[in-house]
């Protein structure tokens, strides 16, 4: 299937900014730091080496992590040197979370996930020019360290009475589950790789969720006691909706980068759905548009709200960004297609497949009734009224209205699937058996 040409924003920083803190603070990326003309100063000048870590918690990272990744990006096309980190030690232990005590995976779980995490970050950054990004793995330099070197060279630096009042252990210790010695010890094996950075790469900056704020200034206090030097931290903001709700969870699901986790056309979905209240914002965070074009957005959203041009926007730059411009393509076709403004038989039988996924569906034999379809993925209640809608023309499968219910299923799009349609927007995915 061919797909149309998109049209996305290159990457690069605004130029309308007198540096990239400047950009970064408008975009709304910083919500704590340690000094903010430090900071804005450093970035103004010779390059610097910095770095985010990410944690092999899980098989691949999600829309939290994304506000990392771009901000890695947006830093090196301002000419910084960034580095990324894949915590293959820190991973066999977690960070603490507010609630309850981690699961510990395998190492060989762990392992796993490193290489998955690293392929993705790879993804978002450049690894040629002057400041061509570096990957590294913390685990290079913990698994030589013995516990007695660990607690004489590094634990020595720490007061318990200051790793006791870091928001995530004081959460935990006011909790029922409390907390391990191990998720307790999180923070200093944070504080080490930022050390062992600033000693191999001279890294003097780490950027971090600002609910990671305790685990960044871990290392800068570590820093500035073992080296008598100043580094820096900057907090992201923990993205949420304009309700208060959690930014890319629905029910406890999370949104992953990972295709096969979260399919290009459900990711492109979840943009699409968002609120008029919240879109102005995630084109900030999310896309390299320019300030200009997204006041430009923001003027549509005031005045034209029912074009949702900027959410369309923005779906198509996110998605470009993380699954590429081709898949991209293919799921607005399909997107457009299931709604009438397309040829279904023309898309593409992986993305109409996972399309169909997100719509309700049912698996029926080939030559199964319309009218038992429709009962089968909930179009309808009964039988009766299955009959009654195609009766009054309110049905049509594959793009044709039913005429007669005595018609097939016979799964005649890509991939061998059928789509049902009640009314205008009403639709179901037929899988045959």
């Amino acid at each position: 299937m061919s797909t149309p040409a998109l049209t996305t924003a290159p990457q690069a920083i605004d130029p309308t900014f007198e540096n990239v803190w400047d950009e970064i603070v408008w975009r709304g990326l910083v919500h704590v730091s340690t000094d903010q003309e430090a900071l804005r100063a450093l970035l103004a000048g010779d390059p610097i080496t910095y770095y985010c870590g990410f944690d092999p918690t899980a098989p691949s990272l999600h829309l939290g992590h994304l506000v990392q990744l771009l901000l890695l990006r947006r830093l090196q096309l301002a000419g910084h040197k960034p580095i990324g980190l894949v915590g293959g030690s820190t991973g066999l232990i977690g960070d603490p979370r507010p609630t309850a005590e981690r699961t510990l995976n395998t190492r060989e779980t762990v392992a796993e996930w490193v290489d998955r995490l690293r392929a993705q970050v790879e993804r978002y950054l450049s690894f040629e020019g002057e400041n061509a990004a570096q990957m590294v793995n913390n685990l290079d330099w913990t698994a030589p360290l013995s516990a007695i070197d660990f607690l004489r060279e590094i634990g020595k630096h720490y007061r318990v009475g200051t790793m006791l009042k870091k928001d995530a252990v004081a959460a935990r210790l006011n909790s029922d589950a409390g907390i391990s010695y191990t998720e307790f010890s999180y923070q200093i094996l944070q504080g080490l790789d930022f050390l062992e950075l600033y000693r191999q790469y001279d890294c003097v900056l780490q950027t971090g969720g600002s609910d990671q704020w305790g685990n960044l200034t871990s290392g800068t206090d570590l820093i500035h006691r073992v080296e008598g030097a100043s580094v820096h931290a900057i907090g992201t903001p923990l993205i949420t909706n304009s309700d208060g709700t959690k930014f890319g969870k629905s029910e406890g699901n999370a949104i992953w980068i990972d295709a096969d986790l979260t399919s290009p056309y459900a990711f492109y979905q979840f943009w699409l759905s968002t609120a008029d209240a919240d879109v102005i914002e995630r084109l900030k965070v999310f896309t390299f548009l320019t300030k200009a074009e997204i006041e430009e957005y923001a003027e549509l959203v005031a005045t034209e709200p029912f074009r949702r041009a900027a959410q369309k926007r923005l779906a198509l730059e996110v998605v470009a960004t993380v699954h590429g411009v081709e898949a991209t393509a293919a799921v607005i076709a399909a997107s457009e297609a299931l709604f009438g403004q397309g040829d279904l038989t023309a898309l593409d039988a992986a993305t109409l497949r996972s399309a169909l996924d997100e719509l309700p569906n049912a698996t029926v034999a080939a030559g199964t009734p319309v009218v038992d379809a429709l009962v089968a993925t909930g179009l309808v209640s009964s039988l009766s009224e299955a009959r009654r809608a195609i009766a009054q023309g309110g049905v049509s499968l594959d793009g044709e209205r039913v005429e007669d219910d005595s018609a097939t299923v016979q799964g005649t799009l890509p991939g061998g699937v059928s789509v049902l349609r009640r009314g205008k927007k009403t639709l179901a995915g037929v899988f045959l058996a």
